[in-house]
């Protein structure tokens, strides 16, 4: 059992940074892979990047793909997500999650595959 917090999330400006992290307790969390996912009102829940178990391999959706950068620190069970040149299309509450580890391609871009979710966090891009 993974139970994932989401921390960082706010308001800033168009062109602005913020970097959320997700803390994870549990036995499991150096064992999975970590996803970051994404929800603006009234739309689905979409991919936005995903980071391997050990931290050697990334993958971002396009929308973010050179703005965003995925890490994480198995040492504090945490992962980060520096989220860089925002843009209020990036507006959506964001979400942390943890998936089974050893998968390849389009694998983490489905949220069926993850098994654990935080709660959430809000960023809002605004002036």
């Amino acid at each position: 059992q993974v139970q994932l917090v989401e921390s960082g999330g706010g308001v800033v400006q168009p062109g602005g940074s913020l970097t959320l992290s997700c803390r994870a307790s549990g036995s499991t969390n150096s064992n999975t892979a970590r996803g970051w996912f994404r929800q603006a009102p009234g739309k689905e829940r979409e991919f936005v990047a995903v980071i391997n178990r050990s931290g050697t391999t990334t993958d971002f959706a396009e929308s973010v793909k050179g703005r965003f950068i995925i890490s994480r620190d198995n040492a504090k069970n945490t992962a980060y997500l520096q989220m860089n040149s925002l843009k209020p299309e990036d507006t959506a509450v964001y979400y942390c999650a943890a998936a089974p580890t050893g998968y390849s391609g389009n694998y983490y871009y489905a949220r069926r595959n993850y098994n654990y979710w935080g709660q959430g966090t809000q960023v809002t891009v605004s002036l």
